[in-house]
């Protein structure tokens, strides 16, 4: 594993779970370009672990993230429109990476989301919240708009969601991103690391590549027409059948033991 700048990468339960922390505290975890370099380099080594169970999504101190940096706006200024593009599309291009990173990944969000943080959110498959967290899309504020995480937000949230909280960029609470969709669960800020735990000791349980398989049904199979769906899912469904961990699930449960991918 990298060394990186701006984050930690740390490793649990026997190497099966892994926590990315961003390490800027004092301003609010926002991104620079250095934060989107080493997630990205992370995230890339971290999906093509294939012991690991989950990946765990944090920030450090009072914030999850406040979105971009103050400084890196301050450079967008000068910016020309192409270099504005490419600074763009390496958001774009980390928030991919996230998106269909093969590893579930756990949004644990600790504080407050601005911005492209909640679009960090947005492209994690499990999202738990302190109820103390708020958030925003803070950008019409600054006379911008969050464009490039809008494909993963209004997925989430929905076209009527999206309408209001894009042009108001009002702030809103935990409960309500609850609501909306946007996180899975909302716990008091001392219960946080309970509620990841309990989450993380389901996947635990799961089979690694069986999981793998279930995150790219529930991404592609909603954008398929019947005949894509219909082969995707059989294709799907006999190989796992057939595969080392379908096998050894299934004799598991057969002998009433559990499968060699639980650790005692």
């Amino acid at each position: 594993m990298a060394t990186f700048t701006h984050i930690t990468v740390e490793y649990s339960f026997q190497d099966r779970i892994a926590t990315v922390t961003l390490r800027r505290p004092q301003v609010h975890n926002a991104f620079n370009a250095v934060v989107l370099q080493d997630l990205m380099t992370a995230f890339t080594e971290l999906g093509a672990d294939e012991r690991l169970h989950a990946i765990v999504l944090t920030g450090e101190g009072p914030s999850f993230s406040a979105g971009a940096d103050i400084n890196a706006m301050k450079e967008a200024i000068t910016f020309t429109e192409e270099q504005n593009l490419e600074d763009a599309l390496r958001l774009a291009d980390l928030l991919d990476t996230i998106n269909n990173c093969p590893c579930p990944v756990v949004a644990r969000v600790n504080g407050t989301a601005m911005g492209g943080g909640v679009g960090l959110i947005a492209v994690c498959d499990i999202a738990i919240a302190a109820e103390s967290a708020r958030f925003a899309f803070s950008e019409v504020k600054l006379g911008i708009a969050p464009a490039v995480i809008s494909p993963y937000v209004v997925r989430k949230i929905g076209e009527t969601n999206a309408r209001a909280l894009f042009v108001t960029g009002e702030r809103f609470s935990a409960a309500r991103a609850h609501t909306l969709g946007l996180v899975h669960a909302v716990v008091p800020p001392e219960q946080l690391d309970d509620a990841v735990q309990n989450a993380l000791n389901e996947l635990l349980t799961s089979a690694p590549q069986a999981m793998r398989a279930c995150k790219k049904l529930a991404l592609s199979v909603g954008g398929m027409n019947h005949d894509e769906a219909r082969r995707y899912t059989a294709r799907t469904i006999a190989s796992l059948r057939t595969g080392t961990e379908g096998q050894e699930g299934l004799q598991a449960f057969l002998e009433k033991r559990k499968p060699a991918w639980i650790h005692s």
